[in-house]
């Protein structure tokens, strides 16, 4: 797949690394990723906090289901699902949705400069299952339903401003977005079996109120071109909108969503894989699947999907290992944490701090095995910029 062009920085305005690089071959395709020694090398013996890291890096518990976050008086919600991080001054601020139907909605948690806590609050309530969503150029969070006919919450990570429903996005199963400021549309996935991948073109970009919703067309393999048919009724009724355009490409269960430098990455747990789109030729392929491998897979259950400014993708496991493995530039797939004792749980929204230098995720359920037993980490150390 050849992301050997890398844009090291992050996107200006939002949490989003741009990473990345292209394919140059048209219609021809590489191998998906396959195992091999990852960049900070070995996993070592679980920290206090049961989680395996290589050498150099370190976590810390940042909020607790149904705990008060350390120095606010806010409670954490139940099932931390998707994430992101937001530049706020000198610091940052790390949202979450909550996995929970009903009740749902997202939080978020503010860092100063040195890391530490300065708030956490509520900046959406009243929705349902809130799984995974995406940041926008503009500084919002895009929380997604993922219900039948789900809508998409527009939010406001420092809470100030109410959250607001798009319905012109499209009412489906909704799983996780990605904003492309160069096409000036958002991706979107639909976690069903039978599911489609989506973009919503806004008439006016920074505007989600009113656009047009279309959905991928292409053949059956998992390697070829594509184009973008409108949906006749983006509030997927009477006709759910993935039944709606004939030759609507079909996908078994999407997931997270990551878009950099021409391309999005996106992953399907139905069947393992990680799907690359090279929108720029108009092209796409497998980027992992974890029965291509060679030997045992590292990465299965695959789910939310983010990018570090090093060009690697984190995609983080639903099950399996209860692991986030990495993606390199040079398509090595490896480990790059564990967490142990949560063998009910999975793990949820990675997403780096503006500097690349923090990583922020969670175990949804965790040792438990309960939605009121979730756990948000941060973990440190010395990430490749």
């Amino acid at each position: 797949m050849e992301r050997r062009s890398l844009l090291r920085a992050a996107v200006i305005g939002t949490s989003a690394a741009v990473f990345g690089g292209t394919l140059t071959r048209g219609a021809a395709y590489a191998a998906p990723a396959q195992p091999g020694p990852g960049p900070y090398g070995a996993l070592g013996a679980a920290d206090a906090h049961g989680v395996q890291l290589p050498a150099g890096f370190s976590s810390r518990v940042i909020a607790r289901s149904r705990q008060t976050v350390a120095g606010t008086s806010y409670g954490w919600h139940d099932a931390p699902d998707g994430g992101a991080c937001f530049a706020d001054g000198s610091g940052w601020i790390y949202v979450s949705n909550s996995e929970i139907n009903p009740g749902g909605g997202a939080s978020a948690v503010r860092f100063d400069a040195a890391g530490t806590i300065t708030g956490a609050y509520r900046i959406l309530s009243g929705s349902r299952q809130n799984c995974a969503g995406g940041a926008t150029p503009w500084r919002t969070w895009l929380s997604c339903e993922e219900v039948d006919r789900g809508y998409v919450y527009e939010t406001d990570p420092w809470g100030v401003n109410a959250a607001v429903r798009r319905p012109a996005m499209g009412r489906f199963k909704h799983e996780a977005a990605a904003a492309d400021p160069v096409r000036r549309a958002v991706y979107m996935t639909e976690d069903t079996g039978d599911g489609c991948f989506y973009r919503f073109l806004p008439t006016t970009w920074g505007d989600l109120s009113a656009g047009t919703l279309q959905v991928l067309r292409a053949g059956s393999a998992t390697s070829g071109t594509f184009t973008w048919a409108t949906v006749p009724d983006p509030d997927g009724s009477p006709t759910a909108t993935r039944n709606q355009v004939s030759g609507a490409k079909r996908f078994n269960g999407g997931e997270g969503c990551h878009y950099a430098d021409d391309t999005v990455w996106f992953t399907t747990k139905g069947d393992n894989r990680v799907w690359q789109i090279n929108l720029a030729a108009g092209s796409y392929e497998l980027a992992y699947d974890d029965s291509l491998v060679s030997g045992t897979p590292p990465l299965t259950g695959v789910d939310n999907i983010t990018g570090a400014p090093s060009g690697d993708l984190y995609i983080a496991e639903d099950g399996g290992n209860m692991e986030i493995c990495l993606i390199t530039p040079d398509d090595v797939v490896a480990p790059f944490l564990r967490v142990t004792g949560h063998s009910g749980s999975e793990i949820t929204g990675p997403a780096f701090s503006p500097d690349g230098r923090r990583l922020y995720f969670s175990s949804q359920r965790g040792s438990s095995g309960s939605s009121s037993a979730g756990v948000t980490y941060e973990v440190t150390g010395p990430f490749r910029g």
